[in-house]
This record gives C-alpha cells, structure tokens and sequence, in this order.
C-alpha cells in the first residue's frame, strides 16, 4: 500500500520547494521575479509573513509540496502547489490541496484564493472539484494568471485527516 503525509515545511524542504515549481513554471511560463524570490526564500516570503507551507511526503519521499501565502487577516493565497514528475497521479495534489485547507482553518482563514492558468487545465479542473469558484482576476499580481478562484473555509467543516504531522493515510 502506497502512503501519503502531509507535513509542515521545514528548512531541509526548501530544494524540494524550489525543484518542484520552478520545473512547471520553467515548462509551462516565465520565471516571474515573485516566483524567484518565493522559491529561493520561502521563510521570508510566506512563513514570516503569517502564511504556511506543507510538504507530501509519499511513502516517506518528499513528492510535493503547497504553500498558503497571507493576503490579510482572514485571506490566503492558496500558491506553489507542485508534485514532482515521479508522483503524479497518485492522488497527492488532492491530499495537499484538503489538507491546505485544514492549515488554512487553523490559521483563521475564512477565504483561500489562487491564481492559475488557463493552459493548466488539469489543476484547474482539479480546484472546481475540491470547490473553488472562478472571479474576475485583476491585473498585475501574476503576469500568467489570467484565472482567479476562491473558495469559503467552513470552520466547522473537515476537509482533511492526513494534515496531522507525521499521521499516515493509506490509498
């Protein structure tokens, strides 16, 4: 049996943050000069500003990872969600993206946004399935983003049971 975990980041994580996205971005658009500063300084520019970041670990294998970037007191960008080529299709992204929303709940988020493409329409499709609905987007935050969602974070609502740190999931 195959095991997902999803874990709070740690600074040994940082290569496999960094590896993970700068591969899609690097495949699929530009590096912006926000995806640089993101991907080599993590701790600066989500963690010390309020935000989060969780790591997959797939039968104990750093697979993918997602971060949880603070808008403001009650927003956070849903950002850098990537699963290493390896990993795919074993359903981690899914587990990352629920157990963001339980860190999200956990941080007192009561909407999480994201900016995507329209280029990647698996992970789009993969946001309208976990409930994220599309907004207008507005200009200049990403050059690539030309789709903005959101998504109401139900305090009440259990969205994961694999974002305990270390607890293991079977799938």
């Amino acid at each position: 049996m195959n095991k997902i975990a999803v874990v709070d980041y740690e600074t040994a994580h940082q290569p496999f943050f960094e590896q993970f996205n700068r591969r899609w971005i690097e495949a699929w658009f530009t590096m912006e000069p926000i995806d640089e500063y993101v991907l080599t300084h993590p701790e600066e520019a989500i963690l010390n500003e309020g935000g989060a970041i969780l790591m997959a670990l797939y039968n104990d294998a750093v697979a993918g990872t997602v971060g949880l970037k603070k808008v403001n007191a009650h927003t956070y960008e849903f950002t850098k969600m990537a699963v290493g080529e390896n990993f795919r299709r074993k359903g981690i992204a899914e587990a990352l993206s629920y157990a963001s929303f339980e860190k999200a709940k956990s941080l007192g988020a009561a909407t999480v946004i994201l900016y995507s493409n329209t280029k990647n329409a698996a992970a789009i499709k993969l946001y309208e399935k976990i409930g994220f609905e599309h907004i207008p987007v507005e200009q200049g935050v990403y050059e690539r983003a030309n789709v903005k969602m959101k998504m109401a974070i139900d305090p009440g609502k259990k969205y994961s049971t694999i974002y305990t740190p270390l607890l293991i999931q079977t799938v």
